[in-house]
């Protein structure tokens, strides 16, 4: 009896196992599928949060890795990070209400808000500042090459005016050409408050922040101020370790909102079918820029307009010291994700472009070609190519060698010859070799850019340094 049991029990089980294996494979989850995107963020390391919207609604908020690596405190949700030149629409949507107040309007000049700035040949409007057509050299490339890059230093938005003052040139004439600078942000944040007559920090709370519900969201105009819930941003060092690099500097309106992927979906509901709708605020934000020739921009006021992979797409990336951020909008769909971490090393960009693809499933198109975006690349450093065949010798050198300044950045450089090797010195102690590039052209490292030496008579009188987003930077040989 006992074996016959037993044998039943051996069929039963194999019946059981069969079943199992029979069964079809549950579905993955989109929820899952999410949690794969993330999966490499641990208690080992910082992490991101993402959150996604459907419909005006939230259907996911969730997060990964750690807020605080040293307390061992947990991103979350409602985790606080900063959202770095995703905050730009932030700012251009300030902006447009202040013009809907009447205080300003977007084709001012900005010497009317600004009169420290020079008197260049053309005048530089606020709607130029905003869509980068500004012309405007980028405070923090400057800042570099004079030797204190943004982070070395606590900046604020005098210090940004000073900068600017300084500046005889602009990159190119206004409204001619397209080149990423947050300039243009920073000085908008000052004419905000200096039209509206309360810092530009209050005005995004009492206009923005508290009408739209975003109770944990603000401006990092004060990097020392206490922030509860807010994420420390690191950066990776070596494998497998990390190191805070936090942004210390006090300058905003281009980057350093403080917020929650759970805000950022408001703000974006907000923008669509909210409070902000009917100001017509992401209109206004969504008009595209155009060039003298008659070619139209993907940037607007503060934002990208472009199609992915056949889904039409309004968006911005962020990077500020260790933050990254992402945040887009596919209004045909009606789906926004929202991004944002602290590891200089995530790619939040690919990390809200694969949950899109979760979330947009069958209509978004492997295949569909993206629109090429019209950016800063296609600057002063497109078609200037190496010329190999460019090896000046020891003696051709010596034509370089002298002092040079400039006081559009309160700059003296040194260039000697050293070894048989040309190299520029820098206060207080940095010293760069130059490469040959082609001719009289050398590229230096340490954030000068490509060095251009200008000759008059064959005698060489200066260089430029030219970067993305600093063209024909001037030094005048005085020795």
């Amino acid at each position: 009896m006992q074996l016959r049991l037993s044998g039943l029990l051996s069929v039963l089980a194999g019946v059981v196992v069969a079943a199992q294996v029979a069964a079809p494979p549950q579905p993955v989850t989109r929820e899952a599928a999410v949690d794969k995107v993330f999966a490499a963020w641990n208690k080992a390391t910082p992490g991101c949060a993402v959150g996604v919207a459907e419909n005006g609604a939230s259907v996911l908020q969730r997060a990964y890795g750690m807020a605080e690596l040293e307390h061992a405190i947990a991103n979350g949700p409602e985790t606080i990070f900063e959202a770095g030149s995703v905050s730009k629409q932030f700012t251009a949507a300030a902006m447009i209400l202040l013009a809907r107040d009447g205080k300003v309007s977007l084709d001012d000049e900005v010497r009317k808000y600004v009169p420290e700035l020079p008197a260049y040949e053309a005048p530089v409007t606020i709607r130029q500042m905003l869509s980068h057509t500004s012309g405007l050299r980028d405070w923090g490339n400057l800042a570099g090459i004079a030797g204190m890059p943004r982070g070395a230093r606590t900046y604020n938005h005098g210090h940004v005016v000073d900068i600017l003052s300084r500046q005889h040139a602009l990159n190119f004439a206004p409204g001619t050409r397209w080149s990423y600078s947050n300039s243009g942000y920073n000085l908008a944040a000052v004419i905000i408050a200096r039209a509206s007559g309360m810092s530009f920090a209050e005005f995004s709370r009492t206009r923005l922040f508290e009408p739209l519900g975003l109770t944990r969201t603000s401006w990092r105009d004060d990097y020392a101020r206490i922030v509860p819930g807010r994420a420390v941003a690191y950066s990776p060092q070596g494998q497998a370790r990390f190191r805070q690099d936090m942004p210390f500097e006090n300058v905003h309106g281009n980057g350093g909102l403080l917020t929650t992927v759970g805000d950022l979906l408001k703000w974006q509901r907000a923008l669509s079918d909210g409070p902000l709708s009917g100001a017509r605020v992401a209109t206004e934000q969504q008009t595209m820029a155009t060039l003298p020739d008659g070619r139209a921009l993907h940037y607007g006021l503060g934002v990208f307009t472009g199609v992915y992979k056949g889904v039409s797409e309004v968006y911005h990336s962020g990077a500020t010291a260790g933050y990254r951020a992402f945040l887009t909008h596919y209004p045909s769909a009606n789906l926004t994700v929202a991004v944002l971490c602290n590891a200089g090393n995530a790619n939040a960009t690919q990390f809200a472009r694969s949950v899109s693809d979760i979330y947009l499933g069958e209509r978004a198109r492997a295949d569909a070609p993206r629109p090429v975006v019209l950016r800063e690349a296609q600057g002063p450093l497109v078609g200037v190519t190496p010329d190999a065949s460019y090896q000046p010798s020891a003696e051709d050198l010596v034509a370089f060698a002298g002092t040079y300044n400039s006081a559009e950045v309160e700059l003296q450089l040194i260039v000697s010859v050293e070894n048989g090797a040309l190299l520029i010195r820098r206060r207080p102690d940095a010293t760069m070799p130059l490469r040959p590039h082609s001719r009289d052209r050398f590229e230096a490292g340490a954030g000068l850019g490509l060095v251009t030496f200008r000759r008059e008579g064959g005698r060489v009188i200066g260089f430029s340094v030219t970067q993305d987003r600093v063209w024909d930077l001037r030094f005048t040989r005085t020795q």
